[in-house]
């Protein structure tokens, strides 16, 4: 994890009044090292390579940290389990169906202002999330 990653997650930590651990300092790094959207328990087991005593229990309490500092987002898709994105910027995902990839799909910025503007007034808009489901041409 770079010098600006860690100084991100302990800051983000230190506002929601938690602190940094080496566990979270673990898993954090693990979602930042690969960013293929994995589940908790891809997590885990890569979390696991670097620090064998970590329980899933630990892991789970991490992401929902994580989560709640705004430094994660949850990727869900129907019934499939919950995946983890640390891309904080505006951006959709592109779930492939043949091998259950999540792909982060850059959004050009006038399209989420045009989707803003298309709310009727009486409603603010706190997020927008937009899942494409397919697969990928051959």
């Amino acid at each position: 994890m770079g010098k600006h990653d860690h100084e991100s997650l302990t800051e983000a930590l230190r506002r929601a009044g938690q602190k940094l651990t080496p566990q979270r300092e673990a898993v954090y790094s693990v979602l930042l090292d690969k960013r293929d959207h994995p589940t908790v328990d891809e997590v885990f087991h890569r979390t696991r390579e670097r620090m064998p005593g970590v329980s899933l229990a630990t892991v789970y309490n991490c992401l929902e940290t994580f989560v709640g500092c705004g430094l994660v987002r949850q990727v869900n898709h129907e019934r499939e389990p919950t995946r983890y994105c640390p891309n904080l910027a505006p951006h959709a995902h592109f779930r492939d169906q043949e091998t259950g990839r999540v792909y982060d799909i850059d959004l050009p910025p006038r399209m989420l202002e045009t989707l803003r503007r298309i709310l009727p007034e009486e409603f603010q808009t706190e997020a927008v999330e937009i899942s494409f489901h397919g697969k990928r041409r051959r």
